[in-house]
């Protein structure tokens, strides 16, 4: 199994310690697709249907057409274990705005 960068997961997120989302929810796979292949994680941002958008922390997007939110300080490496099911992938246009918030809230 290998994912690739812009698709969404079922991940298992639990345990979670303190603030951190948990339970099972979609995901966005945002790392290298080298980095995906070679390596046992891959880094994921957990999306939500729950709260309003306010980018750069909560990007607006369509996840298996329904709306959601990338949780962008939620960023996090998982293990490849955690991967439940594939769920399809973002627009490229949805993508670069997560890319987007990613670069802001990490000052790159």
């Amino acid at each position: 199994m290998t994912p690739c960068r812009g698709e969404v997961w079922w991940v298992h997120l639990d345990p979670a310690t303190g603030s951190e989302i948990g339970k099972t929810r979609p995901c966005l796979v945002v790392g290298a697709n080298v980095v995906n292949q070679r390596r046992r994680t891959v880094v994921v941002v957990p999306l939500s249907s729950s709260p309003l958008a306010s980018p750069p922390l909560l990007v607006p997007l369509d996840c298996a057409g329904q709306p959601a939110v990338a949780v962008v300080d939620q960023i996090r490496a998982v293990s490849k274990q955690r991967l439940h099911r594939h769920m399809g992938a973002i627009s490229p246009q949805h993508l670069e705005a997560v890319e987007n918030a990613l670069r802001q809230i990490l000052e790159l």
